[in-house]
């Protein structure tokens, strides 16, 4: 499985994680939430929001991936940015500050794994011949180890959200 398509999959998995966090938070379909309750719906809800404009985005940077289309990878990248700059962005209620902290570092994360790949892939494709192919192998995994660490930190916001519930 490539790398890119692995990471995929991977942001697939912390959207279906929202989606549960969500419900746990919402504390049921219940009319009498409190204004906590309600308020850390609203963050949840907003938090998947997010990760579906997200979600989209990478697809559409896999796409350009699989065409070598470093432009619109560029392009799909900046969209991604804007999803993570979101999220980093957000306001979590008091209750769910250390969910926040954690999507803040799987943002993190995540926007200088797709900035070193953007990089890596921008260096190949113009080195006409003189780009370091030995090594290559060694900086996909090195970018894949620290995109997978993104998602890592923000299935653990997710955990942390749903422990709360």
């Amino acid at each position: 499985m490539k790398p890119i398509f692995k990471a995929k999959c991977c942001i697939l998995v912390v959207v279906l994680s929202c989606c549960i966090a969500l419900t746990a938070c919402a504390g049921g379909a219940s009319s009498n939430l409190t204004e906590e309750q309600i308020a850390n719906r609203n963050y949840m809800s907003q938090v998947n929001e997010i990760m579906t404009g997200l979600d989209d985005g990478l697809d559409s940077f896999v796409d350009a991936v699989s065409r070598g289309d470093i432009v619109n990878m560029k392009t799909q990248a900046d969209a991604a940015f804007k999803s993570l700059d979101k999220l980093s962005g957000l306001e979590a209620p008091e209750a769910l500050a250390d969910v926040q902290a954690s999507y803040v570092e799987g943002c993190g994360k995540l926007k200088d794994a797709l900035n070193e790949y953007i990089a890596l892939y921008s260096d190949a494709a113009k080195s006409s011949g003189s780009f370091d192919w030995n090594s290559y192998d060694k900086k996909i995994a090195d970018i894949q180890a620290l995109y997978d660490s993104g998602v890592e930190a923000l299935e653990n916001g997710d955990k942390a959200a749903a422990e709360k519930a």
